[in-house]
């Protein structure tokens, strides 16, 4: 066919009518509408209940989210370095619901697994470098964990009514610092010091001694333009945990002296898909409830050590 025929010169003609008219009709186009802002407030305690359940949950009732994440626990004694014993693993399932009062009851169930440290696998029995023995491995399954969020500090966790500290009442006016122009930090720090649920006399090899010592501590890490985006329902973060607390009942110290450090990373997730395989499939066997966040408050919420005092059992005198 010969390029200039009238039929194929009109055709060309159309055809670029056609674009130009697609273009005008472009540059005539709505522009996407920006997002309503909620400027930072980092000082206003109702700015941090709003931010804070949206960080830990999503605002909308019929969804929830995961947590995930892990690290690496080492042992602590004196006059020594840390020493790596194991890996760990996070699985967690969290709802916030909004009360009529404006706060939020923050429900969770969550799980923690253990990694041999040279062979990378989820661990049911390990053998104890400080001490020589093989011990049983007890998975953390922590059904309820709740609390409140509202404008003023939530009271330290009663562990099932052994620790008895009530600080006095403050706004929830949280550490907040800009990291760079685009990132927001928060740090939340928490130590305790109460009666351990564990007795010495009770329960000779898994207990710390009369007392027991805790301190977890987050930084979380959120970028600016999410905060301030007061359409998000959610606002994704991500962060690091450590906590230190006494040795792992299971461990068997025999109330030696020293202590473990858990440190990792966490965020949150909409779903299952980046969780390790092998723990999705470890919490589908053996924990199944804990793939869906609780719906309701329940009582008590206890931590892993006053948990594992409440359903296992002493173990017998080691062996000589």
């Amino acid at each position: 066919m010969n390029p200039d025929t009238p039929s194929r010169r009109g055709t060309l003609k159309l055809a670029s009518a056609a674009v130009l008219g697609a273009g005008a009709l472009a540059g005539c186009a709505t522009p996407a509408k920006a997002p309503a802002r909620r400027p930072l407030a980092f000082k206003d305690p109702i700015w941090n209940r709003e931010i804070s359940a949206r960080m830990e949950g999503n605002v909308n009732p019929s969804k929830f989210l995961y947590g995930g994440g892990g690290g690496v626990i080492c042992a602590v004694r004196d006059g020594q370095r840390l020493q790596p014993l194991m890996r760990f693993e996070i699985f967690s399932a969290w709802r916030v619901v909004r009360q009529p009062d404006n706060s939020y009851q923050r429900l969770c169930r969550e799980l923690v697994f253990y990694r041999d440290l040279a062979s990378g696998k989820l661990m049911d029995q390990w053998d104890n470098p400080l001490t020589g023995e093989r011990v049983r491995v007890v998975d953390i399954a922590n059904d309820p964990f709740n609390y409140v969020i509202s404008e003023w500090y939530p009271e330290p966790p009663s562990y099932g009514g052994l620790n008895t500290q009530r600080p006095p009442r403050r706004p929830y006016i949280r550490n907040w610092s800009l990291f760079d122009d685009q990132t927001a930090v928060v740090e939340a720090d928490i130590h305790l010091l109460y009666p351990s649920a564990m007795r010495p006399e009770q329960w000779p090899r898994e207990s710390p001694g009369p007392m027991s010592r805790v301190s977890e501590l987050f930084r979380w890490f959120v970028r600016r333009e999410d905060l301030e985006n007061a359409e998000l329902d959610h606002i994704p973060s991500h962060g690091t945990w450590s906590r230190i607390t006494p040795w792992l009942p299971w461990m068997l110290m025999d109330q030696a002296p020293g202590h473990v450090m858990y440190m990792g990373q966490f965020s949150m997730r909409t779903n299952t898909d980046v969780h390790p395989a092998d723990v999705v499939e470890r919490v589908r066997q053996r924990y199944p409830k804990y793939l869906t966040a609780p719906e309701r408050w329940e009582d008590p919420s206890l931590s892993s050590l006053e948990r594992y005092a409440r359903e296992q059992k002493p173990a017998p005198p080691r062996a000589k």
